[in-house]
């Protein structure tokens, strides 16, 4: 019953946030729906007896997510911060269940490489003084995606599309902030393609995370 309710919460305050506050300025209930569609997700994983790691993971996104609910060139380094510690506390959980790599290990690590020095090299002129925190932060992402592919076959490798959906957020949003660009020109749909992925993404590795 307790972890119908707590999903319940999460997926509520995430539908509330991306359809309703997204696109509001900052206050303290866009703050408290923000956080709580993680937070609850953090508290599940604690309640339901998965690794502990998995709830530190989620409670440091939640806080991540209070952060940036405010005013992002205020918080922007605070966020980044507690996701750094979010994902580099979720790499020692994935390898927690790792299996021998599969075919697909090598090709998916290369391309989440790539991806992820394309990404750097496009943004580099635009990112000033926080160069080193966000070289630090797409280091820890692509550490926690590959980290992912490892995962075992089955029910856990939710937590891989989970991850690599984080991933995609994080880009969607770091050229949003940094190069004003938007998809298809839509700050509305630049938002919800932010928010609703990286929800989405937390949700599937908690999920995939506690079987």
């Amino acid at each position: 019953m307790t972890e119908t309710i707590l999903w319940a919460i999460a997926a509520g305050s995430a539908l509330a946030y991306g359809l309703v506050f997204v696109h509001q300025p900052p206050s303290f209930l866009r703050t408290v729906v923000k956080t709580s569609a993680v937070a609850a997700l953090a508290v599940l994983a604690y309640l339901d007896g998965g690794s502990v790691l998995l709830a530190v993971a989620l409670a440091f996104c939640a806080l991540g997510d209070a952060f940036l609910a405010g005013d992002p060139k205020r918080w922007l380094p605070f966020g980044l911060g507690a996701f750094l510690v979010g994902h580099l506390v979720y790499i020692p959980l994935f390898l927690e269940r790792e299996s021998a790599p599969s075919a697909l290990f090598w090709p998916g690590a290369i391309a989440v490489g790539v991806a992820a020095g394309l990404m750097l090299r496009l943004l580099w002129s635009s990112l000033g003084k926080l160069r080193i925190p966000v070289v630090a932060y797409v280091l820890a992402i692509v550490g926690m995606v590959v980290s992912s592919l490892l995962l075992p076959e089955g029910r856990a490798q939710a937590a891989t599309i989970g991850a690599v959906a984080f991933m995609a957020s994080d880009a969607i949003l770091s050229f949003d902030l940094f190069k004003g660009a938007k998809l298809l020109n839509s700050q509305r749909l630049t938002a919800w393609a932010v928010w609703f992925l990286y929800w989405g993404g937390q949700a599937a590795i908690c999920w995939g995370m506690l079987s």
